[in-house]
């Protein structure tokens, strides 16, 4: 009992980490509005046309919840106490914020939480039955489409169901819940003003569970350092945490492509190899997770959000990693195979990249700068039954590195603060009166107003700059940044760069911004990243341009665009440039001209994820593949000339991805000659898979129209049309049509294909022919009469 009496004091007088709102009882919802009589959250940017800056994308929309069940005003306030009421349990010792504690990023503090039968909370909880995972946080579980790690939920009232009437877990009766609870007159008023009736008729299971997800969705976070940074403060993020945030965006690291920006995290569930705990009880799957998953493999997890991440140590579902450095140590080894597990459905993704140790703390600098716990509600001081409620705490360490960040400032004071407490007398603290503690919250409420306030004034500064400021022309040239050239140019601004070599990566987040060379007498600048930077430039804003450059030698990639639109690479020149050259993902509007891209280990030109794409008149060659349009709709990919690599045009539909769709794509008047390299892509890569002298190759796409092309010289085959379970094969389950349908193939010039053949064909026991059908999907035909073809008959 010591020990929680000066942790009650601690924190409530002396915290600075935790921001704390006012009680939901003062009316106040911080990062909510009302909507016809229900809250909703309210994250920036509140008018989605016109966002502050590329990084501030918006927030999903949709919201899954039961049509009976808007988040009312009353029943947040019901719905917070009975969260933290022990009330719940079958022995009125277990709430949810036992194993969901406000101070612990919504979740324990443990490798996997304790349920039944323990004792204490969150990470004082001990003894009690050991579940196999931990407590994940819920902080903006309100945009998962599904809930607990494996999926098994289909939205918060079922979640609060399955918790509450689990065995291990709360393991109560819900009869005996409503007769506990209609025995509370502060209950029987509480539940009848949320849900209408008199005198305690509405209290039921159901509406026990629907008041606790409405408090639930209230649990919001999108007022980070890193949002205000994304809102057009240049001073919210440190250096460290800026380069630790073009990393987080590089292909190299791929972090971004699962926890995308805003939420951080992603709808789909994926295999990353987690290995099960040494001291611990193995996972064992529930039956209820294969519908939940939405077709996901065996094995996969949920992609949770990473917002308040340094508070919710330690890591993964089972708490394998202590630390976020152990954390990026087990990606950069390519995840479960990488120490040496067996996992066949391992997500494509996940590769080996190296990180050097500024790199390390660079991008877990940038993590913690993701902590807002500005909504965060005030631990009751009594519930209605009079039970006991969770005492504060302090978050674990997130990292073991010595950072100059103010996050893992406060959690290292904190739990000094908390040291010096325990080896002194603790009636100090405790003797504080409730009033000052509660005047104390207050100031910090306060503080918070005022960033919240500098939040939308950084935006609305930005939005202004850009409305009124004509087009602001910086040049650079050799020995000048191109970084600080496109932080001064800002949103509609022009960088010139003048012909000699520049050797850094750049990170692009306003909208309008043009970036081109300028070529002297056949010189062009160079930008090199001498084998060690991650991307040379990363871009993010919506009509972005990039021109007149030539670019090599990079780990990650050369120009990667992110969920924009508009988006123009003209003219450039990129060699060794890591996994893609050119390389847009989730964009709209995207065109490709006028480039020569060589010596990637993935794709010379990928388009991914996106809509409405033009790519012309381009060189690819000595790439693992010249040209691929994956999972995206309305392309066309045309005077091309493609040769010399492994393969040479791909249209893809891959599982497991964003868009869940590849449809409308043209194909025509492309030179697609002799692409016989050995396939050089990471083993674990699906790309690997791509056979050598593959001319153009179908996966699963649909209404593809490939005709006009010259196709010569291609050893193994010429047009290559096939069905995802060549890759996949059943029973494997997947989130999309595996099959090719509505594709037409006509008036190609094929010629010299399939005369040295890939030494893998042998495994499909097909011949090298000019045109290849798997004989799966419908609606496709071919009209080439005088081309070799297998099976003899196509339609």
């Amino acid at each position: 009992m010591i020990q929680s009496r000066w942790m009650f004091g601690l924190t409530t007088a002396l915290l600075p980490l935790l921001l704390v709102s006012a009680s939901i009882s003062e009316g106040r919802f911080v990062g909510m509005r009302l909507d016809n009589g229900a809250l909703v959250p309210n994250p920036p940017p509140h008018d989605p046309n016109n966002p502050d800056t590329g990084l501030q994308k918006a927030f999903p929309t949709e919201i899954v919840q039961p049509a009976d069940n808007l988040t009312t005003p009353e029943k947040v306030e019901l719905g917070k106490l009975l969260f933290f009421d022990p009330i719940l349990s079958d022995d009125n010792t277990l709430s949810c914020a036992h194993c969901h504690h406000p101070h612990l990023g919504f979740s324990d503090g443990l490798p996997r939480s304790r349920g039944r039968g323990g004792k204490g909370a969150g990470r004082e909880r001990t003894g009690g039955i050991e579940l196999t995972r931990g407590a994940p946080s819920l902080w903006n579980t309100v945009y998962y489409h599904r809930q607990f790690w494996d999926g098994r939920a289909a939205h918060l009232e079922e979640q609060a169901r399955m918790v509450i009437t689990t065995p291990e877990e709360v393991n109560a009766d819900p009869a005996e819940l409503v007769r506990e609870l209609k025995a509370i007159p502060e209950y029987r008023a509480l539940f009848d003003k949320a849900f209408g009736g008199k005198d305690g008729e509405a209290i039921t299971f159901k509406n026990i569970t629907y008041a606790i997800a409405a408090f639930q969705r209230t649990l919001v976070s999108f007022n980070s350092r890193f949002d205000r940074y994304a809102a057009g403060d240049g001073s919210a993020l440190s250096p460290q945490e800026k380069r630790g945030l073009k990393l987080f965006l590089s292909p190299k690291t791929r972090c971004n492509e699962c926890h995308g920006i805003p939420v951080f995290a992603d709808r789909n569930f994926k295999v990353i190899g987690v290995p099960d705990p040494k001291d611990g009880p193995a996972d064992v799957a529930k039956p209820e997770a294969e519908r939940g998953r939405g077709g996901g493999p065996n094995g996969a997890f949920k992609i949770p959000t990473l917002r308040n991440i340094a508070l919710t140590a330690p890591y993964m579902h089972n708490g394998a990693f202590e630390t976020l450095e152990e954390v990026l140590d087990f990606y950069a080894g390519g995840g479960g195979r990488g120490v040496g597990l067996d996992v066949p459905l391992q997500d494509d993704k996940i590769r080996k990249f190296n990180l050097t140790p500024q790199e390390k703390a660079d991008l877990i600098a940038f993590l913690l700068a993701l902590t807002d716990e500005s909504a965060l509600p005030q631990i009751p001081q009594r519930v209605p039954s009079g039970l006991p409620v969770v005492q504060p705490q302090v978050p674990r360490q997130p990292t073991r590195l010595n950072l100059n960040s103010p996050e893992l400032r406060r959690i290292r004071q904190l739990q000094r603060r908390a040291e010096r407490e325990v080896s002194s007398s603790a009636s100090v603290i405790t003797s504080v009166p409730p009033a000052r503690r509660g005047n104390r919250a207050g100031a910090r409420l306060d503080a918070y107003r005022v960033s919240g306030r500098n939040l939308q004034e950084a935006g609305k500064r930005t939005q202004q700059a850009g409305a009124k400021s004509p087009a602001r022309v910086v040049e650079v040239r050799p020995g000048e940044s191109i970084q600080e050239a496109v932080d001064k140019a800002g949103r509609n601004g022009v960088v010139r760069i003048y012909p000699g070599t520049y050797h850094e990566n750049v990170l692009v987040i306003h909208h309008g911004v043009t970036i081109e060379g300028v070529i002297r007498n056949g010189k062009r600048p160079v930008l090199d990243g001498r084998n060690l930077l991650p991307d040379a430039i990363s871009g993010l804003g919506n009509d972005f341009k990039v021109m007149n450059l030539e670019i090599r030698n990079y780990q990650g990639n050369g120009v990667v665009v992110h969920k924009a639109r508009n988006v123009v690479y003209r003219n450039l020149i990129l060699h060794n440039t890591g996994l893609y050259g050119v390389y847009p993902i989730e964009c709209d509007g995207v065109l490709v001209e006028d480039c020569k891209v060589s010596d990637t280990r993935d794709a010379g030109i990928y388009v991914g994820q996106s809509r409405n794409i033009v790519v012309r008149r381009n060189e690819a060659f000595q790439n693992v593949t010249g040209i691929e349009i994956e999972n995206s709709v309305n392309a066309i990919v045309e005077d091309n000339y493609v040769h010399n690599n492994t393969g040479g045009i791909l249209v893809f539909l891959l599982p497991f991805n964003p868009s869940k769709v590849q449809d409308g794509c043209i194909v025509r008047r492309n030179r697609v000659i002799n692409n016989n390299t050995p396939n050089f892509a990471d083993p674990e890569a699906i790309v690997s898979n791509v056979l050598k002298g593959t001319g153009i190759m179908l996966l699963a796409a649909d209404n593809t129209e490939v005709y006009e092309n010259e196709i010569v010289g291609n050893g193994t085959f010429g047009i290559m049309t096939i069905g995802l379970r060549q890759i996949f094969p059943a029973p494997t389950p997947l989130d999309v049509d595996p099959n090719p349908d509505g594709n037409r193939i006509y008036n190609n010039t094929l010629r010299d294909n399939g005369k040295d053949p890939d030494e893998r064909l042998k495994r499909f026991g097909v011949p090298p022919v000019d045109l290849l059908w798997d004989m799966t999907g419908k609606g496709n035909t071919w009209n080439q009469p005088d081309a070799t073809r297998f099976p003899p008959a196509l339609p």
